[in-house]
Parts: structure tokens; sequence; C-alpha cells
């Protein structure tokens, strides 16, 4: 049992070690610890809210912007309105721009008119997504390509004329 503990203890501080940055040595902390130095009622030992540890842990795992730029991605619709929603999905992040598919060229060519008002809104409601364009799509155009064995080439050219 003893040594069940002692592993839970030994990963609990090398998790907190990589947290804070610091390198963990039991030799220095056996080294360090003086007998009688802590306090029991003193500051610093209260008891934190689940939501600043949260914070806390994000803060010093790097993983603010990812949440944010999945906040972002979750509450589109509330940021753009329910009827350019109904038209529109998010396809995903590259780099520091939102990429967007429409359900037509017409909303791809309006939305993309719209782009400097959707990018300041996105800009003053999710700073820490770290987006600085947005990129709308059209619908796919047809592929030629069908199988593992299609020809290179552009297709067949007499199609549309």
């Amino acid at each position: 049992m003893s040594e069940r503990i002692s592993f839970a203890s030994e990963a609990y501080i090398h998790a907190k070690s990589l947290w804070s940055g610091k390198r963990y040595s039991a030799m220095a902390a056996r080294r360090r610890k003086v007998d009688g130095t802590s306090i029991p009622y003193a500051k610093g030992r209260d008891p934190k809210s689940i939501a600043a540890v949260l914070e806390t842990m994000t803060k010093d795992m790097g993983w603010g912007e990812q949440l944010s730029q999945t906040t972002l991605i979750v509450e589109w619709p509330t940021l753009v309105g329910k009827d350019i929603a109904e038209h529109t999905e998010v396809v995903g992040i590259t780099g520091k721009k939102l990429e967007i598919q429409c359900d037509s060229t017409a909303w791809a060519t309006q939305l993309r008119r719209m782009r400097h008002q959707i990018v300041t809104k996105l800009l003053e409601q999710y700073p820490e997504a770290g987006i600085e364009d947005i990129l709308f799509r059209g619908p796919h155009t047809p592929s030629w390509r069908h199988g593992p064995r299609s020809v290179p080439g552009r297709g067949p050219r007499d199609t549309y004329g």
C-alpha cells in the first residue's frame, strides 16, 4: 500500500514540476524542508475555487489560445447571427485564419464583403483566439477524379460547351 502512495505522490510532484517549469529533485526538497515552518492558517493556504485552479492551469500549460479557438467555433452562430450561421459552417483554423464553408457562391461573396465587420467583432469578443483573418469558401466544384485509377489531366473539356 505504501508503494502506491509513494508512486502517486511522485507522479503528482513530477506533474507539478512540469507545469511550473522547475525541475524537481527529491534531495533538494528534503534539504529545503525545515521542521516547524508550516503554519496552519498562514496566507496562501486557503482553498481555491475550481475555476481559479483551472484558469491557472490553462495559463501555465499554454492552453488559452486553443480553448478560446474552440469556444469561437462552438459559438460561431451567436457571433454572426442565426441567418448567416444557417448557410455557413466552420471548417477549421489554419495558422491565424478561420476557414468557413458557405452553402453557395453568393453567400461566400457577400460574407467576403462583410469580412472586416466580422473580424472586428471576432477580435473584440475573442481576443485570445489569435485569429487575424477569415477565409470564406464557396461550395465544392465537381471532381472528375473518381476511383483510385484516375488519369492525370484537366478532365473532359467538352462537357460545359
